[in-house]
């Protein structure tokens, strides 16, 4: 490498006439070990388009400081500025900021350059690293609360047949969609790698197919909540004339046709890394993001008019029905932002502050693991029908493995205690 250099050298000193009063800083980088290609073409574009403005009076002499920087023969009273050295003590820096330093009047260099300018890429990338490594965390954390809170609130869904109506027929096949969702979560993480990506193979595809087809499930299935609550409030309609299989044609089956044609999209226009990404002008992605957005729009629309009849017509009807329309009506409130915030973040561009990109990380991982814990707790956990069911199941299953509360049902008498204890003293001494 440093013959190498010494051509490429002595080719510059032929082809520039003059230049060899300036070599000096070359020759003692190529002497000390430390110059590189780079850096000799930095040199040489500084010599080429710079030179001191003034022939017969005082100059700095080419030197080398401390930290390895070479600074060329300057003339008295200027400032210049180098790009910061590649690598210092082992780390490696920032070589697009600069470093300045004076060559003073009396023609000797500042005691110190500035090197105030010159940040360490690597303490970024261990920063960068460490954020990643924390929202990953976020992110396993997240999906495991949330499978956990699904599967259970699937379980009492299914257990507690005295509360099935359409609307928490409803619940249950969103919260189905959920944990679909997240155990195709799981399922790309634990097999999707590198490897997997650069070869492209069926199975991995197939994978991205089923999780993006979970993905629109819970988004239509959202929907389907809004259509039930906007067709029982604001359209009037008896909810007797709703049909389970309107709703399940609305939440798997119209799905299933937007995720084909996506898939055929990927496979003639963007057929690698397992059809995760997109390529730049390739835009087959919005072929199922586009209904998505579509449905989130329709719904706000729909919880827009439901709130607004509630504020008016349904304010001072106090019945049972009423009451579990305005708790779900409520419910939605909450959940159909967070679903929107989480898919609109995507579009959302943090810029180049580091703060923000950290804060647009940490938000989105937590919301985008959370959501299926908060759909199961709006929906099931905090739902009055089931946690009535549940607290009914719960005294029947006391009563019949009590055996206290059976002793104590057998001799309870409707009389005052004293007449109890007297009565119960006379038989005994009857006995």
């Amino acid at each position: 490498m440093p013959c190498i250099l010494l051509q490429i050298l002595t080719i510059w000193m032929t082809v520039t006439p003059g230049a060899a009063a300036d070599l000096t800083c070359e020759a003692l980088l190529l002497l000390s070990g430390n110059i590189t290609a780079r850096s000799l073409a930095s040199l040489a574009s500084w010599n080429l388009t710079t030179s001191p403005s003034n022939s017969t009076g005082l100059f700095c002499n080419t030197s080398i400081d401390g930290i390895g920087t070479c600074w060329p023969r300057t003339s008295a009273g200027e400032m210049v500025s180098r790009p910061c050295p590649e690598y210092f003590y082992g780390v490696r820096y920032n070589t697009t900021n600069n470093v300045y330093r004076e060559c003073l009047s009396n023609g000797t260099w500042a005691m110190k350059g500035n090197y105030s300018q010159c940040q360490a890429i690597l303490n970024e990338e261990k920063k960068s690293k460490l954020h990643y490594h924390i929202a990953v965390i976020i992110n396993y954390l997240g999906h495991c609360i949330s499978l956990g809170a699904l599967l259970m609130a699937f379980i009492l869904f299914m257990r507690l047949r005295s509360i099935r109506c359409l609307r928490n027929i409803i619940h249950w096949n969103l919260i189905s969609a959920f944990i679909l969702r997240n155990a195709t979560w799981f399922i790309v993480q634990l097999t999707m790698n590198p490897r997997v990506h650069e070869s492209n193979v069926i199975w991995c595809r197939l994978v991205t197919a089923a999780y993006n087809y979970f993905h629109v499930t819970n988004f239509f299935w959202m929907f389907g909540e809004g259509c039930y609550l906007h067709t029982a409030i604001v359209l009037t309609y008896s909810t007797d004339k709703l049909r389970k299989w309107m709703f399940t044609c609305i939440g798997w089956c119209i799905p299933f046709p937007i995720i084909v044609a996506w898939a055929i999209g990927k496979l003639y226009y963007d057929n690698e890394k397992c059809w995760f990404g997109k390529r730049a002008g390739v835009y087959t992605d919005y072929i199922y993001q586009g209904p998505m957005i579509l449905v989130l729009l329709i719904n706000f629309i729909f919880l827009f008019n439901i709130v607004r009849i509630l504020m008016t017509k349904l304010r001072a009807s106090t019945t049972s029905e009423t009451i579990q329309y305005r708790k779900a009506v409520k419910a939605t409130l909450v959940l159909l932002p967070l679903l929107g915030i989480t898919y609109m973040l995507f579009f959302v561009n943090p810029g180049e502050d580091e703060i923000s990109q950290i804060v647009f990380i940490y938000f989105n991982s937590f919301l985008e693991s959370f959501q299926g814990f908060f759909v199961s707790v709006f929906y099931c956990f905090l739902n009055s029908e089931v946690r009535s069911a549940v607290r009914k199941r719960w005294h029947r299953w006391q009563d019949k493995h009590s055996i206290r509360a059976r002793v104590a049902r057998a001799m309870s008498i409707p009389t005052s205690p004293t007449r109890v204890s007297f009565h119960s003293i006379k038989q005994s001494s009857a006995v």
